[in-house]
């Protein structure tokens, strides 16, 4: 599983080099073929977005009601809340940033062949009434204490996650390879590629930002020192930069956080485990910031500002709901993509293509943040004279 994920930055950015360089060669021809084979995997992948959605974000949900407690309900708020003003942070950054990057916002470029074969795969419903489906099966499991169904579905997310791994992921490099053949023979990639690097750029600052402004909050509100916690979270960034999975970076996270001598070792325990599956600001702030500057590279406009909210607040919960893994955020917030920013085909397959190449960085913002609401959890727990049982 490490191997197929970790490898998949490099199979991507091997992808894009080779999409870029074939779509300067080939000939209209030749592009009718990519053409095809383009939608075709578009097909596919598309298909199984509503079954990632029902997948990833039903069973946390059950997961979440089935060990809920004061404390767990705390820490989704913080987490979610962590989320969603990241995302924010991210939007306001956008429509300030964005319009002065070297983004050209000309659509005059070659027009591509008719595809030569076409394969219709209709999906099994619409992403919304996937997602609304995911919040009711959940909700309504917990509220009947429905062993089975519960069950049921932890044995669906272990299916779904399968087809990521081993079908989605797999055909991923082959689509971005594709999809940016199709960008360069029209054009589209030599007029945007000083803007992505601009853009990857102004994403890694605000990381660090975003970090910083989190333990400042946490130090303020507990009166301790975020200093005597993120000093220890050098290995678990470093860590998570390699596996770019929250999840595998989970044990060395329990070790750098049990260092700290501002932390609660029962707070440490029940926090870092759970925020690593559910607090994914670093990729929330990414995939809003790349979302905006593709939206307007490709559709030559910024989203509206309520739109942008809406958006926010929606991936907020996705991002509570997705696992811990590689491309977790972004993977099961396809829908949303597609449903409340309208993103086509090609705009998805840039946005899983440019945050897979930097989601490692996202990963470990995500990790060391995780150090500063375990803090407020622990200054909670005091503050309400939670008793520590690991002391």
């Amino acid at each position: 599983m490490k191997k197929l994920f970790g490898s998949l930055p490099a199979r991507l950015l091997i992808g894009i080099i080779l999409g870029i360089i074939l779509g300067t060669l080939f000939n209209e021809s030749v592009m009718a073929v990519v053409v095809s084979v383009k939608n075709i995997l578009s097909q596919v992948i598309m298909f199984c977005v509503p079954l990632i959605i029902i997948g990833f974000i039903a069973p946390s949900i059950t997961k979440l009601g089935a060990n809920a407690s004061r404390l767990l309900g705390v820490a989704v708020v913080i987490a979610y809340s962590s989320s969603v003003l990241a995302a924010l942070l991210s939007t306001g950054a956008g429509y300030a940033l964005i319009p002065h990057l070297a983004i050209a916002t000309d659509a005059s470029v070659k027009e591509l062949p008719t595809d030569i074969f076409a394969l219709a795969i209709p999906q099994i419903m619409p992403v919304m009434s996937a997602l609304a489906l995911s919040l009711m099966l959940g909700l309504a499991s917990i509220w009947t204490k429905s062993t089975n169904m519960i069950a049921l579905l932890g044995e669906f997310q272990n299916i779904v996650l399968d087809i990521v791994k081993k079908i989605i992921i797999p055909l991923l490099p082959l689509y971005i390879c594709a999809t940016f053949i199709c960008l360069s023979y029209d054009g589209t990639v030599t007029k945007q590629f000083p803007a992505f690097i601009e853009i990857i750029a102004i994403v890694m600052a605000g990381h660090f930002i975003w970090m910083a402004l989190l333990y400042t909050v946490a130090g303020i509100y507990s009166g301790k020192s975020p200093k005597e916690v993120f000093r220890h979270y050098v290995p678990a960034y470093l860590t998570a930069v390699g596996t770019m999975s929250s999840a595998a970076t989970l044990s060395v996270a329990l070790e750098c956080a049990h260092k700290s001598s501002v932390l609660r070792d029962d707070m440490v325990d029940f926090g870092i485990p759970l925020f690593a599956n559910i607090h994914l600001c670093g990729s929330v702030l990414t995939e809003v910031f790349f979302c905006m500057a593709i939206n307007l590279m490709l559709y030559g406009t910024l989203p509206t500002v309520g739109t942008m909210i809406l958006f926010c607040i929606l991936l907020g919960i996705f991002a509570v709901g997705a696992p811990g893994v590689p491309g977790g955020t972004v993977m099961a917030s396809l829908g949303i993509v597609m449903s409340v920013l309208n993103f086509d085909a090609t705009g998805t397959a840039m946005i899983l293509a440019i945050f897979a190449l930097q989601d490692s960085f996202g990963t470990a913002c995500n990790v060391t943040s995780d150090g500063a609401l375990t803090l407020i959890l622990t200054a909670y727990a005091d503050k309400h004279h939670i008793e520590n049982k690991a002391a």
